[in-house]
């Protein structure tokens, strides 16, 4: 777990080491802002190096003239093949954060059947980042990047509070939308210390995406079918709601590893041992 702290807080610091901008509230608009991180983090963020990969898809669909972005596409197909949802469980500045408020000591929501039933929430935040804006250029002549601009509460915890703490001159233009959407970024700090990842769970379309690769990527949990005897042990552990190790709601974090009774799980390219002995003592 310590091990993967560490390498969540290194990717942050990564794609967000814009120092200037924390201390001013400007955006870096270098020529790396142009390229896609891995992981959800916001365009607006005064420390942002990159660009988030779904706002640049929703940015290149809105406007008054829609492109359908391939490169953006081609650097999700990348990422994914790559590793997978280990982008969520190791690269995410998201995930980071919702990693360290579930460490706050209050009561936990353990696994519940309906936690289920919100995952597929998702499917709905993927339609509306795929073709949202797209539609709304339809209907309306404009598209809008719905998901950046309604949902999204990395965008609002990484550009908006920052930007409005550092430039107060702005304020005058926030309105019912960011109230709307501050509320519903509370909601999901809270929800993060009881509930393991209740944002990549139930709404991050980002996360989705990645699963659908996570069998084929290069990096990650995979599981060994000659050694595995399918007692769901991998499963009870698991705080991702997987079925198995290295399904699509894994997240590589690597609880699995110590639990499995037969050494069939590793992570693709580790040497086995060297992994489980690191992984032994982890908790979430």
């Amino acid at each position: 777990m310590a091990k993967r702290l560490f390498v969540q807080a290194i990717s942050a610091a990564l794609s967000n080491g814009n120092l200037p901008g924390w201390l001013t509230g400007r955006l870096y608009q270098g020529s790396t802002k142009s390229v896609c991180v891995p992981g959800l983090n916001c365009y607006s963020c005064p420390g942002a190096l990159g660009a988030c990969p779904v706002g640049s898809w929703q940015s290149a669909m809105s406007g008054a003239v829609p492109r359908f972005p391939l490169y953006v596409l081609g650097l999700l197909l990348l990422f994914a093949l790559a590793f997978g949802r280990t982008v969520c469980g190791w690269l995410c500045p998201f995930g980071l954060v919702q990693d360290v408020l579930h460490r706050v000591p209050v009561p936990k929501l353990e696994r519940k059947p309906w936690m289920r039933s919100l995952a597929r929430l998702r499917w709905a935040m993927l339609a509306l980042t795929a073709v949202g804006a797209y539609l709304m250029y339809l209907a309306t002549g404009t598209g809008k990047p719905l998901f950046c601009a309604w949902i999204c509460p990395a965008g609002t915890l990484e550009g908006a509070l920052p930007l409005l703490a550092l430039r107060p001159e702005i304020f005058a233009s926030a309105g019912w939308l960011t109230v709307w959407k501050g509320a519903l970024l509370a909601i999901f700090l809270l929800a993060m210390t009881a509930i393991y990842r209740p944002f990549c769970r139930f709404l991050c379309p980002l996360g989705l995406w990645y699963g659908f690769w996570n069998r084929l990527a290069l990096f990650g949990v995979a599981v060994d079918e000659a050694k595995c005897v399918h007692c769901g042990r991998c499963a009870a552990v698991c705080p991702m709601d997987a079925d198995i190790a290295g399904d699509a709601h894994c997240i590589s974090c690597g609880r699995c590893l110590p639990a499995c009774p037969t050494s069939a799980i590793s992570f693709r390219h580790a040497d086995r041992k060297k992994v489980q002995n690191e992984h032994g003592g982890a908790s979430q």
